[in-house]
């Protein structure tokens, strides 16, 4: 396995509380196919989380 991490696709969305939820059951299910999601506040518009993709 690679140490590099490789962005797949990034994704700008409306503020949700609970997609948080999504991100991790699909950590959960898709780690042994190194994908790896992630998911953080716009730090230029706090009402918007950018949903990240990558390839571990």
């Amino acid at each position: 396995m690679s140490d590099k991490i490789e962005l797949l696709a990034s994704l700008k969305i409306k503020k949700c509380d609970e997609l948080y939820k999504i991100v991790d059951l699909l950590n959960r299910t898709l780690k042994s196919d190194d994908l790896m999601f992630g998911l953080a506040l716009d730090p230029d518009d706090r009402e918007k989380m950018v949903f990240t993709i990558y390839r571990t």
